[in-house]
């Protein structure tokens, strides 16, 4: 009787065992539902978006400072390639 027992006490830590992985299995899976749900409400509800005026005037600004960076770092370029032909000139 005694083995029996401890089969059936085995058994039972088994189920339980079972039954939280289960359980921890189904709370992962609400966390994602909720980050999920919680995500679209703060999407939705929360969040201000840009008007196609705002939108347009931004996509002007950043094409015109992605420009001059872009001038400037070719002057550099130009300059640095300058001074290295009259440090080392070609043969």
């Amino acid at each position: 009787m005694g083995v029996l027992y401890g089969v059936d006490i085995v058994q039972k830590n088994v189920k339980d065992f079972q039954k939280n992985d289960k359980i921890e299995k189904i709370n992962k899976e609400m966390k994602i539902v909720n980050y999920l749900k919680e995500s679209y409400e703060e999407l939705v509800h929360k969040t201000s978006w840009p008007t196609w005026q705002e939108l347009g005037n931004s996509v002007v600004v950043v094409s015109i400072a992605s420009l001059i960076i872009a001038f400037v770092v070719f002057l550099m370029d130009a300059v640095f390639n300058l001074g290295m032909e009259l440090m080392f000139p070609a043969v």
